[in-house]
């Protein structure tokens, strides 16, 4: 019992289990649940990468030529992983009414680089419906490795975002998931970026994005499939002869499984998307709309278009010991560039690991992983390779409350 009850611990820990199935293992009734963890990473990384970066791997991030971002060998040490959430769950006659708030000390965007609060999930779900921020339905969050490195795979569909959704269906075998989801995008101006002509040019999202899905599980593991369907459009505020206004319908496939092997405890986790202008939901993999050399017409000598993109995961969790784990493999994400991106442009990237993470007791791991990244641009045959070495520390802790209904 002490083996099966610490192995649930540990795919709990890495986070290997589904929130759905670590929702199912509580008690039932009026609860509340504490959870999270402080984490340590330190590391040497033998090359280079854009310093707001630096202790994670990102292909789009490391250096697009020689001496970007100055000379290769650095030591890294961080908390910034570090994670805080609270759940709640409460029977009304609906159905159960769920609340999940979460944060970390992540900095994105303004705060790339630093240790600054970031929020995770926002979302509240009763009965079939949900709304707020959390996972998009176009992602499989149960295909991440159980791996220490914080980005992730490259390849992957990973995107928190805000949604109205609606599962018809829930649990096992069968799970339907339709929801509209917040719109975004990036463009890629790359050598146009001081064209007069481009400074009016304003992007417009319409539309929500529609997404769902279908998930199957079974003894053997899951089977799930993903669509999604975007509208995005740009106008032309300019007064000058040239009307660069234009618009792209976004379109995406993912396809994603984990197998259970019986081999060591072996879980095969993978992953093939496929699609046009869904960079955003991609982990890394730039811009969605970039722009495009139509010299044939004079009063339209460039436009935007929607850039194709193909992303692959595959990696293997193996536990050897009720104290013991490992994972390996790779991601890839392949970006169709148009006849208007420069050389420096992302065109490949590559993401690999492998590791052994020790877990003396429930709630406690630590461990060294390797890492390996790779950029290649659209032009000119750059290609920079990064290699990593990355100890870590993580202690978790989650605590359920019963809630008491008063007589």
């Amino acid at each position: 019992m002490r083996s099966a009850a610490m192995g649930a611990g540990v795919l709990a820990c890495l986070g290997a289990l589904p929130a759905d199935a670590q929702d199912e293992e509580k008690p039932s009734g009026p609860r509340v649940e504490i959870y999270g963890f402080a984490m340590v990473d330190t590391g040497y990384n033998f090359g280079t990468i854009d310093p707001d970066w630096f202790d994670v791997v990102r292909p789009t991030k490391l250096p697009a030529f020689d001496g970007e971002f100055g000379g290769e060998g650095r030591v890294f040490f961080g908390v910034r992983q570090s994670r805080l959430g609270v759940k709640s769950f409460m029977l009304t006659p609906p159905g159960e009414l769920k609340v999940h708030l979460e944060a970390e000390l992540f900095g994105v965007g303004d705060d790339a680089g630093r240790t600054a609060f970031r929020l995770r999930h926002a979302f509240g779900e009763l009965g079939q419906f949900g709304a707020g921020q959390t996972w998009s339905g176009f992602m499989d969050p149960d295909v991440f490795p159980n791996s220490i490195e914080y980005w992730g795979p490259s390849g992957m569909v990973l995107y928190r975002n805000a949604q109205i959704r609606w599962r018809p269906l829930q649990g096992t075998p069968s799970q339907v998931h339709v929801s509209i989801e917040s719109p975004g995008g990036a463009a890629d101006l790359d050598r146009f970026a001081d064209r007069n002509e481009l400074e009016d040019v304003t992007s417009r999202f319409p539309a929500p994005d529609l997404v769902a899905h279908y998930r199957y599980t079974g003894a053997l593991g899951h089977l799930q499939v993903a669509g999604i369907l975007r509208y995005l459009k740009w106008d032309d505020l300019g007064t000058d002869a040239l009307d660069l206004a234009g618009d792209a319908v976004g379109w995406g496939v993912n396809v994603s499984s984990s197998v259970k092997l019986p081999w060591k405890a072996a879980v095969l986790k993978l992953q093939f998307v496929y699609g046009n202008a869904i960079q955003n939901y991609l982990n890394d993999a730039a811009s969605d709309i970039a722009i495009q050399l139509n010299p044939e017409d004079p009063a339209r000598p460039v436009e935007g278009v929607g850039l194709d993109v193909l992303g692959t995961v595959a990696f293997l969790d193996l536990s050897w010991t009720p104290w013991l784990t490992s994972t390996l493999g790779h991601s890839f994400v392949n970006v169709s560039n148009s006849n208007g991106q420069g050389e420096q442009a992302f065109n490949i990237g590559h993401y690999a690991l492998a590791n052994v993470l020790v877990h003396p007791t429930e709630g406690f791991l630590f461990g060294p992983e390797f890492q390996w990244g790779q950029r290649r641009n659209s032009g000119g045959g750059y290609v920079y390779d990064d290699y990593r070495i990355q100890f870590s520390m993580k202690y978790s802790f989650n605590h359920v409350f019963k809630i008491k209904k008063e007589q």
